[in-house]
């Protein structure tokens, strides 16, 4: 579609940045990504502010940065003059929490792997995984216990064969 000069349409602004056009209007509704003006057709037209913000919040939801965690960060982007130390906060806790996700994955896959072992051949009558799954003790499945630093943990231990 032609836009007036320096304009994109949802098409063009979704192309350059790599996001599909439904998440576009979701940031809108959630206060992400301002409403843009529209034409007098009705179509949205998009800025170059409008294309580096919602650059900015692809590149943070890449990283994994939550819907709210962005939100914060676009909150300190808009106020300059706030410290980084305020940025670098919130970039730590996310940091912690990726660890975190980091340690589960591990432990879920050392978890699968000695299951999967246990399986040896897979010509066992019995399925150590499907076993594994219907267990409901603490010590033989895994479970999210809170703990004292409010970070999600798994504790996981392998199954007996």
């Amino acid at each position: 579609m032609n836009t007036p000069s320096g304009w994109l349409a949802i098409g063009a602004l979704s192309e350059r940045t790599g996001c599909q056009g439904r998440p576009i209007p979701f940031y809108e509704q959630e206060g992400l990504l301002p409403a843009p003006p529209r034409s007098p057709g009705g179509y949205r037209l998009y800025s170059k502010d409008h294309l580096k913000r919602l650059t900015f919040i692809r590149r943070a939801r890449a990283l994994g940065f939550s819907i709210d965690e962005v939100r914060k960060l676009l909150t300190l982007a808009d106020e300059r003059k706030r410290p980084c130390a305020e940025v670098r906060a919130v970039a730590g806790a996310h940091l912690e929490d990726v660890r975190a996700k980091i340690a589960d994955r591990r432990a879920m896959e050392r978890v699968l792997r000695a299951t999967v072992a246990g399986c040896a051949d897979g010509r066992r009558a019995d399925c150590p995984l499907i076993e594994a799954l219907y267990r409901e003790a603490p010590n033989q499945a895994f479970q999210l216990p809170d703990s004292p630093d409010r970070r999600r943990k798994r504790v996981l231990a392998v199954p007996p064969r």
